[in-house]
């Protein structure tokens, strides 16, 4: 692991942990639109260190663990840290506008940042397997869509605390990034690139029709 994926995988941690024992502090810190559009801008990035429980906080981190070392390794430490802050603030940027008109929603977790990690290393390397609960082989790239499209069913159930729409800004931040700094992959990767698309576009047809 490189010094900049522990010192984001600590904080997540320690930033969490601290939320799980202090509600005062988790509410403080958690994205609540209400609290945002009367300024608190700060939730905008702190929600992002915090999680609803341990389990939903070993999920990102794995997920990022397994996907961040792809991200360096093709484009270096200071782009996966470029990715990881663009996809968290992008995620939430969405969730905002998304949700603007709902002043109590409240949402929390790295999702959106670690999305963004995700969809940048499916771009950079398509042909990587993932193992399933370390057993059932995978493509990555199916594992990125089924993700985002189990996202939408979060967002369509609103039956938790997780941020599922900041899943989808996040895709798009890393997906965006990794683009721009390896814009040949349009053409030596086009189909992996149409594909990673799809949940995207089916996520903004669905809130365009006012189905989320």
């Amino acid at each position: 692991m490189s010094t900049t994926l522990i010192i984001i995988v600590l904080a997540n941690v320690l930033f969490s942990f601290k939320g799980f024992n202090d509600l005062f502090f988790f509410r403080k810190y958690d994205f609540h639109i209400g609290s945002i559009r009367n300024g608190d801008q700060i939730r905008m990035f702190s929600s992002a260190f915090l999680h609803a429980d341990i389990g939903h906080l070993f999920f990102n981190m794995l997920t990022l663990y397994f996907f961040a070392p792809v991200v360096e390794g093709y484009l270096g430490e200071i782009s996966f840290l470029l990715i990881y802050i663009s996809s968290l603030l992008f995620g939430n940027l969405l969730t905002l506008y998304l949700h603007k008109n709902d002043l109590s929603y409240r949402a929390i977790g790295a999702s959106g940042a670690v999305t963004g990690v995700l969809y940048s290393a499916i771009l950079l390397q398509p042909d990587m397997m993932l193992g399933i609960f370390f057993i059932i082989p995978m493509p990555a790239y199916l594992f990125g869509i089924l993700y985002l499209l189990y996202s939408i069913y979060g967002m369509k159930s609103k039956n938790d605390n997780i941020g599922h729409t900041a899943h989808f800004g996040g895709a798009i931040g890393g997906y965006v990034f990794t683009i721009i700094k390896q814009p040949e992959m349009l053409v030596e990767n086009t189909l992996m690139v149409v594909l990673l698309t799809i949940p995207i576009i089916i996520l903004f047809i669905m809130a365009k029709s006012g189905k989320l």
